[in-house]
């Protein structure tokens, strides 16, 4: 298989993914509809099997306790049990658990330890699985309080629905999508806020009731031709929006995660946050940036272009079957690609550009804007693929 999207790149071999490692980034992946991926596979390989059942036990172990009911994530994984949205708990130990499980056997295996590179990130659950694998919490600390506000999440999602707000002209402009989700909320009718800010162009937004509509309605005669709202037709709980705060859910993971162990070490590697857009954790801040997570928006965007710009040259993609973030990358890279072969005088001098960027001396001295021509040069791995593809 293909494991890196350039064609003409070196094949990522357990010698060049070392090689790579200095100047690698890992990226967790948060919650989706489907949250298997590949784990069955590798909980049935003869070789990685025991390292993955081990990690899925433990994770069962602590969502039976905090959730007051059985829960048997090697069963459901065997049995490639798709989850529900009643399943919102089971769905979250899986992927912690499922990630964590994919570092153990890169380390067991190959020799190559996830604390050697030099930053990390994570889309949404992914930011907290990032903390574990970074040493600042164990997995059961962080896991406890998601648990157990877990079923009130749930709760609020059957009137909760998800639209993506995009422009397929000019730059959006985030602060008018903002006031125009006050405005509707201040109308009493439902709450509707930003979720994510994913890219220049494109919002999450998750509305209560009939609220999306109300900015579908009101996008057409407010925005630029070209903004449009699509709605994704799933239920979703309303993580990074105020409404968790309908249940006062944020002070309530406030005051769990106070007694929360651990918390009082950087992590390592440095992790790009969502919650911030930047390397915001020092040895004492996570608790309160956990918290910000919980009800503020994903600043994903600000947080690739981040990761672009610092001289990444491989991203290697942790969890299962990842999504949002590998596709944002390809986004990128393809756009910007399309740019580089634009036959115009903007498409010579953005080749001149792209071939300076290469060059780590120069690259310090570039805008972080010129720094996403680097796209397109960035080598990915989606390392569930990569263990399966090896013969360690």
């Amino acid at each position: 298989m293909d494991d890196a999207k350039n064609d003409d790149g070196p094949e990522i071999t357990t010698e060049r993914l070392k090689e790579l490692l200095p100047s690698s980034g890992f990226a967790f992946r948060g919650f989706d509809q489907s949250n298997l991926g590949k784990t069955p596979e590798l909980l049935a390989h003869q070789i990685y099997g025991p390292t993955v059942e081990k990690h899925l036990h433990g994770a069962s172990v602590i969502a039976s306790d905090v959730l007051g009911r059985e829960v048997d994530l090697v069963t459901r994984v065997r049995e490639r049990r798709a989850e529900t949205l009643a399943d919102y708990g089971d769905a979250i130990a899986l992927i912690v658990a499922t990630e964590m499980a994919q570092l153990e056997l890169l380390h067991e295996f190959f020799g190559i330890e996830y604390r050697s590179a030099p930053v990390a990130l994570g889309y949404s659950l992914g930011e907290v699985a990032a903390l574990v694998a970074s040493g600042v919490y164990s997995m059961d600390a962080v896991l406890t309080p998601l648990l157990a506000l877990s079923d009130d999440m749930v709760s609020q999602a059957g009137d909760v629905r998800m639209g993506i707000v995009f422009s397929r002209g000019p730059e959006m402009e985030f602060e008018a999508v903002e006031r125009l989700c006050l405005e509707i909320t201040n109308q009493g009718h439902g709450t509707i806020a930003i979720s994510s800010y994913l890219s220049p162009n494109t919002v999450l937004v998750l509305g209560q009731r009939g609220t999306l509509d109300e900015l579908k309605a009101a996008v057409k005669g407010r925005f630029a031709k070209g903004t449009n709202v699509k709605e994704n037709n799933h239920r979703w709980p309303p993580i990074h929006t105020h409404i968790t705060r309908q249940k006062h859910i944020p002070d309530r993971a406030a005051v769990m995660m106070e007694r929360m162990p651990g918390g009082f070490v950087a992590p390592q590697p440095n992790i790009l946050s969502c919650v911030t857009g930047s390397m915001g954790y020092t040895d004492i801040n996570s608790r309160d940036l956990l918290n910000r997570w919980v009800d503020e928006p994903q600043r994903l965007w600000d947080v690739v272009e981040q990761t672009i710009s610092s001289g990444v040259e491989l991203l290697i993609h942790v969890g299962p079957a990842p999504n949002i973030i590998p596709a944002t990358m390809q986004r990128i890279s393809q756009n910007v690609q399309q740019q580089l072969a634009a036959k115009t005088w903007g498409g010579l001098g953005l080749r001149a550009v792209s071939r300076m960027v290469r060059r780590p001396w120069l690259t310090k001295v570039m805008s972080s804007k010129t720094n996403l021509l680097r796209a397109p040069f960035i080598q990915e791995v989606i390392l569930e693929d990569w263990l399966l593809a090896q013969m360690p």
